[in-house]
């Protein structure tokens, strides 16, 4: 085996796939925009690169055979895949709860046009498909400090995902033999309902916090303002309602891979309490 390429290295889910391999002794290289402001930990080595420039990527894939593969929200640039495939034997990478495209289908979701390019790029691959990520809940650090969390759907049930243990599969799949061609879909451990995710932090950091359901017209107004993106609004609002009386799926996946359950959402809220905590 030779190096491992981790993409988003700084990044919630990458720093840690960093840390992991370089842990367990294997030869890692980061790409950064900034490889002199990088905080990477000893023997990592940071190369400048930028996933939305291709051309950027050749000098990160020499000496590489595999590939930690995210994409951050950019327009796809099937140049990207292309370039990794050249150079590299192996990718995993991090994609979604989406659905297969059969041939020909248009894509929904940028997800699916990534994983038809790395499908058809010749390289091994494997998907990790994550449920949504317990971070995005950071976005309440405000509402959490101050007592209430203002969204609609307070019932829907959620089983996101600690990003460490996102890391650690993917450190996993990268370092051991049997994944070529899977398509993992990993979840936390439980459905949990989105006012006790925020009552739950709020217990890790000493503060009540409660859920006011917000009517879903005003959230859509104030959320489309936030993410500038109303498809994505509304998507995120239907999968929302539906989990109000069919829980997010949980599997048992991390644990079949790792030989140990995926962390819970409290452990989650302790490991960043001093995110909410912190003005």
């Amino acid at each position: 085996m030779s190096g491992i390429l981790v993409t988003g290295a700084t990044g919630n889910v990458g720093r840690h796939v960093v840390s992991s391999l370089a842990e367990a002794g294997h030869e890692v290289r980061a790409l950064v925009r900034d490889p002199a402001r990088a905080v990477l930990p000893e023997g990592v080595e940071p190369v400048r690169g930028d996933l939305a420039d291709s051309g950027s990527l050749e000098p990160a894939l020499r000496g590489v055979d595999r590939v930690y593969l995210m994409w951050p929200g950019i327009p796809v640039d099937p140049r990207v895949v292309t370039t990794v495939a050249g150079r590299a034997e192996q990718v995993v990478y991090l994609s979604a709860d989406v659905p297969d495209l059969a041939d020909g289908e248009p894509a929904t979701i940028y997800h699916q046009e990534i994983e038809r390019l790395i499908r058809a790029s010749g390289m091994r691959w494997t998907f990790v498909r994550a449920i949504d990520f317990a971070t995005n809940t950071l976005a309440w650090a405000a509402q959490i400090r101050r007592g209430v969390v203002r969204l609609p759907y307070g019932k829907a049930a959620r089983s996101l995902i600690h990003e460490r243990d996102i890391a650690d599969v993917v450190a996993h799949v990268l370092t051991t033999p049997g994944h070529d061609g899977a398509k993992y879909l990993i979840t936390g451990p439980e459905s949990i309902t989105q006012e006790e995710l925020a009552r739950t932090v709020g217990e890790e950091i000493g503060r009540e916090v409660r859920w006011e359901d917000l009517p879903p017209e005003v959230a859509r107004e104030q959320l489309t303002a936030a993410w500038g993106d109303p498809a994505f609004v509304e998507a995120r609002l239907r999968a929302w309602e539906s989990f109000t009386h069919t829980p997010e799926r949980v599997t048992g996946t991390v644990r079949e891979l790792l030989g140990r359950p995926a962390r819970t959402f409290r452990s989650w809220a302790r490991d960043h309490a001093p995110d909410f905590l912190a003005a």
